[in-house]
């Protein structure tokens, strides 16, 4: 009995110092959640594949992709620490530092720092052929999806619509649904145009070409200048991303990559360098990642770099 007694102590002693180290290891180990967007919009699918490259070139990191609304929400994760990286709207993100309560932020979100500019959202208006909509007057009066309330792309709604001299209460309806939900309705013949502040080539419109055809509806320089914000700039749609239509003007939006500031350096520093020496994997993911440029990254960015990503910018040379 006293032998059986030992060996007992000695499988309890061992037991406890594997369980021990469990929660040393337990301890060292990172996580990263990157949050995304809706699933059939561009943030989505970049942000798989960045949790791919992270799980590489990061293997002491356990990440998750979610799934959000996108934008504004993204930024309100962040600040509450929910979420290591983001990915955001540009105008999305000069509000949130501000603390501009019409766009979602109760107070300035001052935890938010930058990761780097990324690729240029295109505000996307597409209509069905058979609704006879061609330009933003005949928009008076449809039926029309202009993303999540107070999403990225619903604040890019109410900016292109006000400086084309309109509002919600000149159309028959408005529906603030994800890209999903506005592409079938349109197929089931419930609304006639959405509005969609995406990458070239989102998986939404692409979808709905497939399914009936659209117009392409241009938003002309003049009211792209009537905004009145640098966040907006003129930029065009190419012919054909689409099917056939011809090439058309829009505003488009800067995306940015944002973390807080309480993710550590080195973490930062890590993400950084790994998105960067792995654009071609993003490129896969989705063809709007071509437009991503690290030379471009740390310019101009609406609140401050994380010295994370500062640090890498300095080391490849394109910060001084």
């Amino acid at each position: 009995m006293q032998t059986s007694g030992r060996a007992l102590l000695r499988s309890v002693v061992v037991g406890l110092a594997f369980a021990g180290l469990a929660v040393g290891a337990s301890a060292q180990q990172k996580f990263v959640n990157i949050l995304t967007g809706g699933q059939s919009g561009v943030y989505y699918p970049l942000g798989v594949a960045l949790g791919q490259i992270y799980g590489k070139a990061m293997p002491d990191t356990k990440t998750s992709v979610q799934s959000t609304k996108a934008s504004v929400e993204n930024l309100n994760l962040l600040q509450a620490g929910r979420g290591e990286i983001a990915f955001t709207l540009g105008d999305s993100l000069s509000d949130a530092w501000k603390g501009v309560e019409d766009a979602g932020f109760k107070t300035p979100l001052n935890k938010l720092r930058t990761v780097g500019g990324i690729y240029p959202n295109y505000i996307q208006i597409v209509a069905s052929a058979d609704s006879g909509i061609k330009t933003l007057a005949d928009l008076k009066g449809k039926r029309i999806s202009v993303g999540a309330p107070r999403s990225g792309t619903e604040l890019n709604a109410r900016a292109i619509l006000k400086a084309a001299g309109m509002t919600y209460k000149d159309f028959a309806k408005v529906e603030f649904l994800p890209f999903g939900e506005s592409v079938e309705l349109i197929k089931n013949r419930q609304l006639d145009v959405t509005l969609q502040s995406a990458g070239l080539g989102v998986a939404s419109i692409r979808d709905l070409a497939t399914s009936v055809k659209i117009n392409v509806v241009a938003i002309p320089a003049d009211v792209v200048a009537k905004i009145g914000d640098p966040a907006y700039q003129a930029g065009t749609i190419p012919a054909n991303t689409y099917g056939e239509h011809a090439a058309t003007p829009t505003a488009t939006v800067k995306n940015f990559l944002v973390t807080h500031e309480g993710v550590p350096a080195d973490t930062v520093y890590a993400m950084t360098k790994a998105l960067f020496t792995n654009l071609d994997q993003l490129v896969a993911a989705h063809s709007a990642a071509k437009a991503i440029s690290a030379a471009d990254a740390p310019k101009d960015p609406p609140v401050p770099l994380h010295p994370g990503a500062e640090k890498y910018y300095r080391e490849a040379g394109l910060l001084k």
